[in-house]
């Protein structure tokens, strides 16, 4: 059975043993190695935000002053939002680098313009960037990358290291969870493919884990024979918190957490001293008498931390307060990034969650590349299993230092005290961990940044509590065989990664074999599209269409051609879906691309779900030049080569099925409309189908207009239902038509459809009924 530590068992972290030492040495020389691999193979500029920071550490290297940040998107740098991010890790990552010629850097740094950049796609296009396989890997930027991206994974392991401290002062005499924690930490494939990044996350989280060690301890090495805490102990502190809000504004709350472990401290010597002078004078311990210097040690702890801390990173702070307003920056930072366009709710970030656990267990490149689905599957169980467990330990812990409150005979200040001090690593992990969620459902609810990446500051602490919910509450052996399995596991996905998943998504297909629909068009004496097949099962709204094109080259190019495929609505005369890209699944330049290469491409497009039924849509493709959008002309002078007909026939039980709320419980659930060409003077037709979701308490005057877009009515309806609305139930569903006859002057044009409904006030005016949202 599991012990925990009560008033009787309090000793000091026991040094590992010979055994516990070689494995954490072989958890960190594995981790370098992994690191190494994701560094090496993943191609530059392809890991998360590196396309910015990068810029950031080439703009140091080159002796140029920081650069003031704008509030305008379109004129912020290369660095993009990056510039409103403290300075540390991009003047380390330029001292590294300065002696690299970086001139390069826009050449090798070229933005694909198509790139689906936070979209899982299922036809590719996910780069970032276009690479030149031309280029030298190393030299110029590219060499430069790669060397602050090996150092980012030293920086890394060194947090790796610090989290086997964290959790073996968390759980002393436990080395399994200490090791455990250590191997989730080490074996994350997000943190992995992070660590090898140019990302400044990787000197933040080291620092942070390094300040929460440092606060741990200064409490835990006190709990058996107090002494005082030095003054350079906390100036280290101080040293190191500053050193981390130079790096990463996310890391200022570590300040409330000293604050925290300040007051602990003072309450160490509060009571020994207390002790000290009962034991002299034989009578019970009184505190009072050393309340005032108590709480002196508490204000020159907190002047010993903040000054370094101001010292080294609040001439930053003041900066953004100088050019922006604002001592964190964050006007300016938002402002490039770009925000909601309403802040999120509780509900909306709750529906984001899947997005938010796959992007904290590996979601690659710009967060595009997802690993097989069952892999999150298994992850995400252990995660459940983790906090389930620490639920059961949490509650274990509770009855056994109940117990030890019990059998003590100490002061309830004193026990007290031992309760915080057996559990002080617990309580910092938990605090720092609920801290940095915090902060991150706050900037969530602003910014489009709900990826579970962003709690990596606290993945020491993270790390140690998912460990303690796995194991903590089992004996030993079980305890190891638990968290082993768990390591393992997560080693071989993390090992897996970069040459299952992450390469390939960089690597073009070779070309498979000829494609059946044969069309030989050739578009200006540059690009043959030799064949073609355009797949697809059942066509309907939201369902997707395979086409898979056959090129071949047959000249070299000086300008970068963009596949396009264009699905067409005749009706309306333009496209209501497409996809571009660059040949190759988003990989090739025409610019690459030599006479006689052959490349198969597949593009999916999905049928919108505001694709109007019955239709018959057409699919197109052609080439365009994306920066000055001229298109390649076929030999008979067109510019798209239309490749098939999709039946779409009209839906069932209702022709267009939508689900639109309106107030009072009212729901649009279909609709049709016939014809949809038609000329001036000719009349529409519209059947609407609504669904009253509760009893309706008043009777409804809907209306209908096709209106034009200076707001023009060229035709229009209003109806009273039959029977009226006030007599609809609770489920029941009634249909509302509309003849809309269209004005004998209406131009040739496509018209929206705006349907809606009424009542009639006393004053004889109208109350539209407004659209809500489900819930």
């Amino acid at each position: 059975m599991t012990e925990f530590p009560t008033a009787a068992k309090i000793k000091p972290m026991q040094s590992p043993s010979k055994t516990e030492r070689r494995l954490l040495a072989l958890i960190l020389a594995l981790f370098i190695i992994l690191g190494f691999s994701y560094a090496l193979l993943t191609p530059a500029f392809e890991a998360s935000d590196e396309l910015w920071h990068y810029p950031m550490v080439q703009h140091l290297a080159g002796g140029n002053p920081l650069p003031v940040q704008v509030f305008d998107p379109a004129l912020a740098g290369p660095w993009n939002q990056e510039a409103s991010q403290p300075p540390l890790y991009y003047y380390l990552a330029a001292a590294l680098t300065f002696w690299i010629d970086q001139s390069d850097m826009d050449a090798v740094r070229w933005l694909n313009p198509h790139v689906d950049n936070g979209v899982l796609t299922p036809d590719g296009n996910n780069n970032l960037v276009i690479h030149d396989p031309a280029a030298d890997p190393w030299s110029g930027a590219l060499l430069a990358v790669r060397v602050v991206r090996l150092a980012s994974v030293l920086l890394s392991a060194v947090t790796v290291y610090l989290t086997w401290h964290i959790a073996a002062e968390t759980a002393p005499d436990r080395p399994e969870i200490a090791l455990g924690a250590a191997a989730i930490n080490a074996f994350l494939p997000m943190f992995l493919f992070i660590s090898g990044a140019v990302n400044n996350d990787n000197l933040a989280v080291l620092l942070a884990s390094l300040a929460i060690l440092m606060m741990i301890r200064i409490v835990t090495r006190r709990r058996i024979g107090y002494f005082p805490v030095r003054a350079r102990e906390w100036a280290a502190l101080g040293v190191v918190i500053g050193l981390a809000a130079l790096t990463k504004e996310g890391t200022l709350g570590l300040f409330p957490m000293a604050f925290g472990t300040a007051v602990v401290s003072a309450w160490q010597r509060l009571v020994a001293d207390a002790d000290r002078q009962s034991a002299v004078g034989g009578n019970n311990p009184v505190y009072t008498r050393g309340l005032l210097p108590a709480l002196g040690g508490v204000l020159k702890a907190m002047i010993l931390v903040v000054v370094p801390a101001a010292l080294i990173a609040g001439w930053w702070y003041y900066r953004n307060i100088v050019l922006y307003g604002d001592f964190l920056g964050w006007s300016a930072f938002i402002a490039v990034l770009g925000q909601r366009g309403h802040p999120a709710s509780l509900i909306q970030l709750w529906g984001e969650r899947h997005g938010f656990l796959m992007s904290f267990w590996g979601l690659f490149g710009g967060v595009n590349i997802p690993m097989p689905s069952w892999v999150y599957t298994v992850l995400n169980a252990v995660m459940l299993l983790g906090v389930i467990g620490f639920l059961v330990y949490m509650v274990r812990l509770l009855v056994s230092e109940v117990r030890a409150w019990r059998g003590g005979n100490a002061s309830w200040f004193a026990r007290l005290l031992r309760i915080v001090e057996r559990n002080f690593g617990l309580i910092v992990n938990l605090l720092f961990t609920a801290a940095v969620v915090y902060g991150l459902i706050q900037w969530a609810t602003t910014t489009w940044s709900s990826q579970g990446r962003l709690v990596f500051t606290a993945i020491s602490s993270i790390a140690t509590l998912l460990a303690l919910g796995l194991a903590g509450w089992l004996p030993r052996r079980p305890a190891t065989a638990v968290l082993g399995s768990v390591g393992l596991f997560m080693f071989v996905v993390a090992a897996a990664a970069p040459w299952l998943w992450i390469q390939p998504a960089y690597t073009e297909e070779p070309a498979s074999g000829r494609l059946n629909e044969l069309t030989g068009v050739e578009f200006d004496g540059r690009m043959r599209l030799a064949g073609y097949a355009v797949e697809y099962g059942d066509p309907r709204p939201g369902e997707p269409i395979v086409v898979r094109l056959e090129w071949e080259v047959l000249r070299e190019m000086d300008r970068d051609w963009s596949v396009f495929v264009h699905l067409n609505d005749p009706v309306l005369g333009r496209p209501i879906a497409q996809r571009d890209m660059y040949p190759g699944g988003g990989l090739l330049a025409t610019s690459f691309l030599e006479p006689g290469q052959r490349i198969v491409d597949e593009l999916v497009l999905t049928i919108p779900p505001t694709a109007v039924t019955p239709a018959e849509l057409e699919v197109a493709v052609g080439l365009y030049d994306y920066k000055s959008g001229e298109r390649l002309l076929t030999a008979d002078g067109t510019d798209a080569v239309p490749l098939a007909t999709i039946p779409l026939a009209a839906g069932w039980p209702y022709p267009n099925s939508v689900s639109q709320f309106f107030e009072n419980g009212l729901e649009l659930i279909g609709f049709s409309i016939d014809p949809r060409r038609v000329i001036a003077g000719e009349t529409v037709n519209l059947t609407t189908f609504w669904r009253a979701t509760k009893p309706l308490p008043e009777d409804y005057t809907f209306f209908a207009q096709i209106v034009g877009g200076d707001t023009t009515r060229y035709a229009a309806g209003d109806v009273a239902p039959i029977p009226p609305t006030s007599g609809q139930q609770a489920g029941e569903i009634f249909e509302v038509s509309f003849p809309l006859a269209l004005d004998a002057a209406t131009p040739p044009d496509a018209y929206p459809v705006i349907i809606g409904l009424y009542t009639r006030t006393p004053d004889g005016g109208f109350d539209r009924l407004q659209q809500v949202t489900p819930d």
